[in-house]
């Protein structure tokens, strides 16, 4: 885990010193740039030693046989799996022939700095080749905000003796990869996925283009580069079908340096010739070549200094928390903001993990913080959910059903999970699209969006529970068979989530209907539709356990046997990995929360409390073996007043990469659950709910925290929200007033009048359980103290739970 004490927690920047084998591989994901068009990992500009190489370009992907051991019908054939595309980052050196390997010689010094607010990644080293040679060498990368296509490397070399230096800067393609997978099918098809097509190197400028084998994708990569030193520099350039490289030779002195400045710009299409995307890579590099290493660090800075001026959330009293919620912001903000009607995928752009899949993250955890804090790019990720209803449509006519089924897994539309109770059966992520566009409706007033897209989203998604459900003989509307978001109780009838979002997806579709006839009627929706998901909604099953005064989280889920957890022991967990589904789905045991889920998602439909019993009683029964739960307990546990235990979560949730809690950072990062630090802070300490047109907020602080502030979009309106435990401040940053409520008070906000309120404190109840052994808390740093700042800001002694 990445818990060294030289990984230091500072406010605006992650900063590693030293270089620690054992976490390289997490390190990578931790220090990725991505722009959610491209993304290259944190890996060394030398390619080696690493833990997993990876360059990624959002939608590039390649196809393969999906593994089944016995053949059923309506089984997705094909699966989709994210491929590193051409590495751009790589710049080799030798020192007088010497290889620069940090495996060999001597390394003196190295320290890598993510700048949260620049968007860039710095390294300095000093090393002694085994011929007792020193250099050193300073680098920073970024991949650029503002010009969507663009990524560039500073690179210099700075000898301490007098010596030869050659550099070679490279774009490589099919790279040798650790093995990811088991099956030999899914191995063959991602072993040089890219096949040559055009290479070539001439003066400074590089280019290699490929495609796909079986996705018929085309992929581009190009290269321009300034080189600044002594005079007596020569470079070369040569090129073959996966490799473009060019040579950098001098002599330096101490003192002198030499500097290479390194432009890349990437392309791919599945429809453009190549001569098009050929010409499409080289004009993206005239504009980098254009704008300078300087203009695009000045750009960069720009983009962020204007995301961080109303994105930004400070938290007083812990300082790993304010760091992980940055650096939480920062990478969402990289995984969407240039996506433009591509998927953001479970782990951005970071790494391989989950085959470079969109799942119900996106909707339920990504977007609600991008409404928020970034609204222009959340109509473009719904959009592309628009762009694959033809493989939604398609797919629910394969399941005998009505409008769309969209994927549980996708990379461009058509569904990639192999194991259908978890996949097929979770028909929840129609409902949670549904309901991503209607917030973002609500929040954002956008007329030409909801008659252009939300329409037909809403529509289409009704239809579907329209037909997967059936009304009983006393007119109750049920909707059997599903898996929701806790995959340990699949295939379930009357699932409390799932029933409550669909419940408000119908709503939401037959007021949108309603609102836009002409859209409608192209749709071929009637009254007489409408009419019918009224009928539903209203007749909406809710299965609740009288005896206990609880809600269950599917029908007759109370009634079964709770598991064994006095037999499992620490090293049982995760439970998939260890005992039979067949076992897990006839279980009281939850691996995330679920019915939690409906209470945070659809409050509106419990008492308060019913909200408090419904937690006590599921808390001892959910064991968090996912990434996705941790931040919603924390929410829930704010709201019914548990604020230490909710404190516990928030700390779980944010830390969940940056400790690598889950054993798996390596492989990406966390999207959704870093989004989750956010959710917890704002949604749970600050209690902030969204009901209709009003934004409501029930603040309440944990006692380790003095203070939190965070600012929300609401409708071309910038709120901001200042919390101490005494009472909560609301200013309008800009915008027309604004009507919120504090506590159930109505306020309205105008610029140049903050309103203050006292913050109420929730009543102390008896805190719940969790199963033996899951107790959430962070773990400590081995020196028992939080390294102290070096340059990026203050950092004090953090609290440890």
């Amino acid at each position: 885990m990445i818990t060294h004490s030289a990984f230091v927690v500072e406010p605006w920047c992650v900063r590693e010193t030293g270089l620690h084998w054992d976490v390289l591989a997490q390190s990578e994901s931790v220090f990725a740039l991505s722009n959610g068009h491209i993304g290259w990992r944190g890996n060394l500009e030398e390619g080696e030693p690493h833990g997993l190489p990876g360059s990624y370009l959002n939608g590039v992907y390649e196809q393969h046989p999906l593994p089944y051991a016995e053949a059923g019908y309506g089984y997705p054939e094909s699966g989709q799996t994210v491929i590193n595309i051409t590495n751009g980052k790589l710049i080799r050196l030798l020192v007088d022939d010497e290889p620069f390997d940090l495996r060999y010689g001597a390394l003196r010094s190295h320290e890598r700095v993510l700048d949260l607010r620049g968007g860039l990644l710095h390294r300095t080293c000093e090393w002694t080749s085994p011929a007792g040679k020193t250099v050193r060498v300073r680098s920073t990368r970024l991949v650029s905000f503002t010009q969507r296509a663009v990524a560039a490397i500073a690179y210099e070399v700075e000898p301490l003796d007098d010596v030869q230096l050659v550099i070679q800067s490279e774009l490589v393609a099919n790279e040798q990869l650790p093995t990811l997978t088991g099956d030999p099918r899914v191995a063959a098809a991602l072993e040089s996925p890219l096949r040559p097509e055009e290479h070539s190197a001439h003066d400074l400028r590089l280019r290699l283009v490929h495609c796909t084998a079986a996705s018929g994708l085309r992929v581009a990569a190009a290269a321009d580069h300034i080189v600044r030193g002594p005079r007596s520099t020569q470079t070369s350039a040569e090129s073959a079908g996966d490799v473009a490289r060019l040579n950098v030779i001098t002599d330096l002195r101490p003192g002198e340096t030499l500097r290479l400045e390194k432009f890349v710009s990437y392309g791919w299409s599945g429809a453009r010739s190549l001569p098009a995307l050929r010409d499409q890579v080289e004009a993206a590099l005239a504009g980098a070549r254009s704008s300078g290493w300087q203009g695009l660090v000045d750009q960069q800075r720009a983009f962020l200094d204007d995301f961080w001026g109303h994105a930004d959330v400070e938290v007083d009293g812990d300082p790993e928390i304010q760091q992980a919620v940055r650096f939480a912001l920062y990478h969402v903000l990289q995984a969407a903001a240039r996506a433009e009607q591509r998927a953001i995928p479970a782990k951005g752009l970071t790494g391989s993990g989950y085959d470079g899949h969109a799942f119900w993250d996106t909707e339920i955890f990504v977007l609600p913080l991008l409404s928020f804090v970034y609204p222009e790019c959340v109509a473009d990720a719904l959009r592309w959910r628009q762009d694959t209803l033809p493989a939604a449509r398609a797919r629910a006519r394969q399941l005998g059903l009505n409008g769309a089924a969209f994927p549980w897994r996708t990379i461009d539309g058509p569904e990639c999970s192999g194991y259908w109770p978890a996949g097929a059966a979770a028909f929840h992520i129609n409902a949670d699209i549904a309901h991503a566009v209607r917030r973002y409706l609500s929040l954002a007033d956008d007329v030409d969006f909801e008659r252009e897209t939300g329409v037909e989203l809403l529509v289409e998604t009704a239809r579907l529970w329209h037909s997967l459900g059936h009304h009983d003989s006393n007119g109750r509307f049920h909707i059997d068979g599903v898996t929701g978001p806790d995959e340990y109780s699949a295939v379930a009838d009357d699932n409390t989530y799932t029933n409550l979002m669909a419940q408000e997806n119908l709503l939401a579709a037959a007021d949108a209907a309603e609102r836009h006839t002409e859209q409608a009627a192209a749709l071929g929706v009637d009254d007489e539709e409408t009419a019918a998901w009224r009928d539903a909604a209203e007749a909406m099953t809710v299965p609740y356990n009288s005896a206990l005064g609880i809600h269950e989280q599917s029908a007759g889920f109370t009634r079964r046997q709770v598991w064994d957890f006095a037999a499992t022991g620490p090293d049982d967990y995760p439970l998939m990995l260890h005992s039979a589904y067949f076992d897990l789905y006839r279980k009281q045991v939850i691996k995330q929360a679920d019915l939690v889920m409906a209470m945070y998602l659809r409050g509106d439909a419990f008492t308060e409390d019913h909200k408090a019993r419904n937690f006590a009683y599921y808390e001892p029964l959910t064991v968090r073996d996912s990434s996705l739960s941790a931040c919603i307990q924390a929410v829930i546990a704010a709201e019914v007043g548990h604020l230490r235990l909710a404190y516990d979560y928030l700390g779980e949730a944010a830390l969940m990469d940056l400790d690598d809690l889950e054993k798996n950072t390596r492989d990406g990062l966390h999207i959704a659950s870093l989004a989750g630090s956010w959710i917890a802070l704002v949604a749970g300490f600050g209690g902030m709910r969204y009901h209709g047109e009003t934004v409501h907020f029930a603040p309440r602080l944990p006692e380790k925290l003095r203070r939190l502030a965070f600012s929300v979009h609401v409708r071309q309106r910038c709120l901001r929200v200042e919390i101490t435990h005494s009472q909560a401040t609301y200013t309008l940053v800009e915008g027309e007033p604004l009507q919120i409520r504090h506590c159930g008070e109505p306020l309205t906000v105008s610029r140049g009048a903050p309103q203050s309120r006292p913050v109420k404190q929730p009543a102390t109840l008896p805190e719940p359980s969790q199963p033996p052994g899951r107790r959430p808390g962070r773990p400590a740093r081995p020196d028992g103290k939080l390294s102290p700042g070096n340059g990026c800001g203050d950092a004090r002694f953090g609290s440890a739970t």
